[in-house]
């Protein structure tokens, strides 16, 4: 199925030419398509023997040339943006690719159908395995086609350098491409696929450039130079726009931007509501980031299975000690919520994932590990318990896909044992409709938004086509919410968001009115929460709350809270 031949829109939602906002700011320029891809080849002519290794080392060079231009990129940027660059470098020299692309050619494939033919068979196998690995089909067919275009001679395809501010339109970004890009000369993204954990979200977040994706097949409807109003708040993109109303709006929105930077905590409400922003981190640099301004007020998500993606053998109590040591130092007496490891699915580890699953994301993940093999999760606790004693922090655990009552009981009683504060996350729908009956046993709840999403709507929330249906602002997600924060109220029990709906400002404080008590997102999306939520009150975010959750849908949801806050 191709962006094409999919709806843009949920039947009986607005016709609007609309996305999914993911950065927030309002840009205005002329629109630029990104360059195209290089048309691939078909089979062609068979290669005789004689020519095969003259192919092979046509190919060798190119993916070296190509490979030597995205590492160069990758230390021109820093952060995420250089991280996605040198591991996509890395996949231009790839030798299980390279040996794929080889062997083909040995059969007489000439270098550029090779390559089509290798990248097909890692494409296949990585859609397959789902979850984060699917995301790098983007990536690696971005490293095909340079190759491709390199074998040729022919310019490197993907985004231009313009001289002057333009609105970049494009199918798809793979990470070489939005790396590179200048916040100076770029208004705004857009494009046809991708979601809120996409590369192209995660570093538009990290460079202040409004973006909007999964627009659908209308987008190309806007040709070259089209003046483009986009807001990345709304999703909104508006095609030749009154001029001076976009300037203003532009303008507005830099007003808007300057008061996000300006923001300290601690967030509260116009009226004095008190509400708790902690941090997302996955080791000790990112604690150490995150902790720096001071915004934080400590971790509401440690993910751990983050630092060991590559180990082949379960970390050591050690080893596992002194990683857990670097995030609890750098908020040495606050609150740091621990996840127990979420392997599976995206997130595969060698150690502790099954070796092949038909549906993995609906399979032995995350604590149903723990259930075939406790061992490895009694020695993350006892590691945690051990760097939480050193460093003096408030350490809150709780455990992932947890789907029964009595795997809740089980979980809370290890953590108990060893003097941990025991919760749960909220993302299977079982859990929030018997909230009351696991609050019995656990402290605490976390909302993973991510994956209640997904479950709750049965799509699958790295389809680039079912965006629409993953978007946290689904009324029947944010009923599940209201209904696990109902529950926590009966109980007095913190409830807490830790997933992408607690970094969008507008639904922060939708969660809010719904009872949210604390809302943990990456530390850069902290100030325009904070930002949003001092410029409102509680009456308005209890009223934003019953809006989004009874709307028709969320794009209904969204224009009835911008609303309600606005006034």
């Amino acid at each position: 199925m191709t962006a094409a031949q999919f709806p843009a829109k949920i039947p009986g939602e607005p016709d609007l030419l609309a996305g999914l906002g993911v950065v927030g700011g309002v840009g205005y320029a002329p629109a630029q398509w990104v360059r195209p891809r290089p048309a691939l080849p078909t089979q062609g002519a068979v290669v005789p023997e004689e020519g095969r290794q003259t192919e092979k080392d046509r190919f060798a060079a190119a993916a070296a040339v190509v490979g030597s231009r995205l590492s160069s990129r990758a230390g021109m940027v820093t952060g995420h943006a250089s991280e996605v660059l040198a591991a996509t470098a890395a996949l231009a020299t790839d030798k299980g690719w390279q040996r794929t692309v080889n062997k083909l050619i040995d059969q007489g494939a000439p270098a550029d159908w090779a390559a089509v033919q290798a990248t097909d068979t890692f494409v296949a196998k990585f859609e397959k395995i789902g979850g984060l690995m699917a995301e790098r089909t983007t990536d690696l067919k971005d490293v095909r086609d340079r190759v491709i275009a390199e074998l040729r001679g022919e310019p490197e395809p993907g985004v231009p350098d313009p001289d002057s501010p333009v609105v970049l339109l494009a199918d798809d970004l793979a990470p070489a491409d939005t790396a590179g890009l200048r916040p100076e000369v770029i208004a705004g993204l857009v494009t046809q696929l991708g979601g809120k954990t996409s590369h192209t979200a995660i570093i538009a977040r990290q460079l202040g450039i409004p973006c909007i994706v999964a627009v659908g097949a209308r987008l190309v409807e806007i040709a070259d130079g089209t003046p483009l109003l986009v807001d990345g708040d709304t999703g909104d993109i508006e095609p030749n726009p009154d001029e001076r109303e976009a300037h203003r709006r532009v303008d507005e929105a830099a007003v808007k931007a300057e008061r996000i930077r300006a923001w300290r905590g601690p967030a509260q409400t116009a009226d004095g509501h008190r509400v708790q922003l902690l941090a997302n981190v996955q080791d000790g640099a990112a604690a150490r980031k995150a902790a720096a301004p001071g915004i934080a007020e400590g971790v509401g998500l440690f993910r751990t299975e983050l630092a060991f993606l590559t180990a082949q053998v379960e970390p050591s109590l050690e080893e596992q000690v002194q990683v857990y040591s670097e995030v609890f130092e750098a908020f040495r007496g606050k609150k740091v919520v621990v996840r127990t490891l979420d392997a599976g699915s995206d997130k595969p580890l060698a150690f502790a994932n099954m070796p092949h699953e038909e549906n993995p994301s609906l399979g032995v993940r995350g604590m149903r590990i723990a259930l075939d093999k406790p061992e490895i999760l009694t020695r993350q606790l006892d590691a945690i318990a051990a760097a939480a004693g050193e460093a003096d922090v408030e350490a809150w655990v709780m455990a992932p896909m947890v789907s029964t009552v009595s795997e809740a009981e089980w979980f809370a009683g290890l953590c108990r044992e060893r003097g941990l504060y025991p919760g749960i996350m909220v993302e299977v729908p079982a859990i929030a409709l018997v909230a009351d009956q696991v609050l019995e046993y656990v402290e605490f709840f976390s909302i993973g938004t991510n994956d209640l999403s997904q479950y709750t709507m049965a799509a699958d929330r790295m389809s680039p086509y079912l965006a629409n249906l993953t978007d946290p602002w689904q009324p029947g997600v944010l009923k599940l919410v209201q209904l696990t924060a109902e529950a926590g109220k009966r109980h007095g029990k913190a409830v807490g968001v830790c997933g992408e709906a607690a970094a969008d400002p507008q639904l922060a404080c939708v969660l809010i009115g719904l009872g949210i008590t604390s809302l943990s997102a990456a530390a850069p999306a902290l100030p325009g929460v904070g930002a949003q939520l001092a410029a409102v009150t509680m009456d308005q975010c209890r009223r934003a709350a019953e809006a989004a959750v009874s709307a028709k849908g969320s794009v209904q949801g969204r224009d009835a809270v911008a609303a309600i806050l606005a006034e």
